[in-house]
């Protein structure tokens, strides 16, 4: 009974040390900026050019729920009406929502383009839990697999890695048809992903809730495995996205397009009635959408040269709690974990105009 207290104690004092950490109203807090890697005074890098050939990698959950972001779809949506680039197809895997949910919804969300651009895009069943849980065949593997064998391929990944880590390291030699992955996700050290980042939000004691870096989280291992096999890389992370909003005006138009895009707009409302209600913006924060954004036109987002890996965050100050992130920081960043950084391309910071031509691109005719 003695220990039972004891613990029964220490675990109050935790729970209180916590709640007191919320109530704290310090600006470091409410930005989720604890001092991060200088990144952006790092050298701008530019982006090599990309295969024309798409295969895009998701957990799209457009729809399944009130807090169940549209990113996913939105991206799929932008990407589908760029006239320049041929989407070889799309593999589903689980993250926002289970896996049967996500191709339940990138298949309607198929059904909206083919009847609006006359384009077939097949889609393929993914994985359904992390790679070191279940290592089957799926569809989408084999999908995946036969696309790279019949020529390079930018792989746009939305979700967890599990599907894309699968075919390149059972197929070793089709890692060389990789144009380029497009990942959302990465962080740089220090940063916590606090949307509200001084609204006036509606939880957690005013300062709104803490978002996870969510597709590294939920298949880390994945991620390690990609960041091993040297393969071009671009991470265009949370940070890409702060200070861009999508707006009921926003949404309003799409909806008046008609079309996949009213649907994508219908599917939306009830994520931006969160983002209000919740996190005290106007609007919420495009994270996916930004990366299709980076594929159009690799000009709208600046790049760095930066190294990544996979390891605890020892600047991050939360009390008895080191979670393992994708960090990133300067090439010469010290730190990394034993044989597990690279090199990538980190697309972190959103140039001016960057929402304008976006939303100019996307409501003009298919280009």
């Amino acid at each position: 009974m003695k220990i039972l207290r004891v613990l029964g104690a220490a675990a109050a004092v935790l729970v209180a040390g916590l709640v007191a950490t919320l109530a704290i109203p310090v600006e470091t807090w409410r930005t989720g900026d604890q001092g991060l890697a200088p990144l952006d005074e790092a050298p701008q890098a530019s982006t090599p050019p990309m295969a024309r050939r798409l295969w895009i990698d998701t957990d799209a959950a457009c729809g399944v729920g009130a807090r169940t972001d549209p990113d996913d779809c939105l991206a799929i949506g932008f990407l589908a009406r760029l006239t320049k680039f041929r989407i070889a197809g799309i593999s589903t895997v689980f993250g926002n929502a289970p896996r049967d949910s996500v191709d339940a919804t990138a298949r309607g969300l198929v059904d909206q383009v083919l009847a609006e651009t006359r384009e077939s895009i097949p889609v393929f069943t993914g994985a359904s839990v992390p790679l070191e849980r279940d290592v089957s065949r799926t569809p989408a593997h084999d999908a995946l697999r036969a696309a790279l064998e019949q020529g390079p391929l930018t792989i746009v990944a939305l979700g967890p890695l599990t599907n894309v880590a699968s075919v390149l390291r059972e197929h070793p030699s089709l890692r060389s048809r990789v144009s380029r992955l497009v990942a959302v996700m990465g962080r740089r050290p220090g940063h916590i992903f606090h949307p509200a980042e001084g609204a006036e939000a509606g939880s957690l004691l005013g300062h709104g809730p803490v978002f996870r870096d969510l597709n590294f989280v939920l298949d880390p291992g994945a991620a390690s495995q990609i960041l091993a096999m040297q393969i071009p890389i671009s991470l265009v992370p949370y940070d890409a996205a702060r200070g861009i909003e999508i707006t009921a005006e926003d949404l309003g138009r799409l909806e008046a397009s008609g079309g996949a895009r009213a649907w994508l707009a219908w599917r939306s409302r009830a994520w931006l009635d969160y983002w209000r209600e919740d996190i005290g913006r106007q609007g919420f924060f495009p994270f996916d959408l930004l990366a299709a954004a980076y594929v159009a036109q690799p000009e709208l987002l600046r790049c760095t040269s930066a190294r990544a890996w996979v390891g605890k965050d020892a600047t991050l100050f939360v009390p008895f709690w080191r979670p393992v992130a994708l960090l990133v920081g300067p090439t010469d960043a010290h730190g990394t974990e034993a044989g597990n950084g690279a090199r990538v391309l980190y697309c972190g910071h959103a140039r001016e105009g960057l929402k304008r031509a976006l939303m100019s691109r996307w409501l003009g005719s298919p280009c």
